[in-house]
C-alpha cells in the first residue's frame, strides 16, 4: 500500500465479461478501480445483445470507472470463443497498461440452456470454448508475461456445480465444473512463479434474471435476498489484494447461506 492508502495502486488488472452495469464483472472492476488499480475491462457486445436483448454503453461505463481511483481504465472487446482472441487478450491488456498483475475470468457463454436429453455437440463445444478453454488460455498467457513481481493473482468463476444439480443447463454446468476441478492443479503450478489462483462460486446473484423472484425463492436465503453483484466482488477484491496472500488453490462459495 502506498501513501495514498489505496491497496492496489501501481497494480493492473484485466476483468473479462465486465460490460454490463448489473453484472458481477463490472462490480469487480469498480472495486479494483476504487482500490487504485489500473483496469482493462473486456466486453463482447454481440453476446450481450443476444442474451440480454441490449448492451450497455461501454464508453459510459469506462468513464464511470475512471472517476473512482487514480489508475488507468481501458476497454478491450472480443469473442473469447475464438481461441486466438482468448490467447491474445492478455497481450492487448499488457500493451495498454504496461504489465498485468491480476486476471479475473468472469466471462461465460449465455444460452443453450438445455438438459442432457436436449443437449447438442454444438452447445457443449461453445460452452467449453468460452467458459473453459478461454479461461485456461487467458491464464496461460498471464503466466507467460508475469515477471515475478508481488501481487500476481488469478480468479476463476464457477457456479457451485459441486453443491447441487443444474440439470436444465448442463453444458454450462460442465464447463464451470471443469474449472473447479482444475483449480488445485493449475494453482500448484502458478504458485511456483508467484501467481495465486483461486476460484469463486458467487452463488445466486441477481444480475437481472432474479428480478421479481417469488417469495418461495427468497425464503431459501437466510437474509431474505439473493446476492448482489458487489457481494462476490468484495471477496474477489480481497483475494487479489495483499490481504488474500495466504489463500491459494481454493474453490470458495459465497452464497449468503443459500439453502439448496
Amino acid at each position: 500500500m502506498d501513501e495514498s492508502g489505496l491497496p492496489l495502486v501501481g497494480r493492473t488488472a484485466l476483468v473479462t465479461g465486465a460490460s454490463r452495469r448489473r453484472g458481477i464483472g463490472f462490480a469487480v472492476a469498480r472495486r479494483l478501480a476504487s482500490m487504485g488499480a489500473s483496469v482493462a475491462v473486456h466486453h463482447h457486445r454481440p453476446h450481450d445483445i443476444d442474451v440480454h436483448g441490449e448492451a450497455d454503453d461501454v464508453p459510459a461505463l469506462v468513464a464511470e470507472l475512471r472517476t473512482l481511483g487514480p489508475g488507468e481504465v481501458v476497454d478491450l472487446d472480443g469473442d473469447l470463443g475464438d481461441a486466438d482472441v482468448a490467447s491474445g487478450l492478455v497481450g492487448r491488456a499488457v500493451a495498454a497498461l504496461g504489465h498485468l498483475d491480476v486476471l479475473v475470468c468472469n466471462h461465460t457463454h449465455g444460452g443453450d440452456e438445455v438438459s442432457l436429453r436436449e443437449a447438442t455437440a454444438e452447445a457443449f463445444d461453445r460452452h467449453w470454448a468460452v467458459g473453459t478453454r478461454a479461461t485456461l488460455l487467458l491464464t496461460q498467457a498471464h503466466a507467460a508475461q508475469h515477471d515475478g513481481r508481488p501481487g500476481g493473482r488469478v480468479v476463476w468463476m464457477t457456479s457451485g456445480q459441486q453443491l447441487g444439480p443444474m440439470s436444465d443447463n448442463l453444458a454450462y454446468a460442465v464447463s464451470k465444473a471443469a474449472l473447479a476441478g482444475a483449480t488445485a492443479s493449475v494453482a500448484a503450478e502458478l504458485a511456483s512463479s508467484g501467481i495465486l489462483l483461486n476460484t469463486v462460486n458467487p452463488g445466486p446473484v441477481n444480475t437481472g434474471y432474479l428480478d421479481g423472484a417469488p417469495p418461495a425463492l427468497l425464503e431459501l436465503f437466510p437474509t431474505g435476498r439473493p446476492g448482489e453483484p458487489d457481494d462476490p466482488a468484495r471477496l474477489i477484491a480481497w483475494l487479489v489484494s495483499d490481504e488474500g496472500r495466504w489463500m491459494v488453490g481454493q474453490v470458495l462459495n459465497t452464497e449468503g447461506g443459500f439453502r439448496r
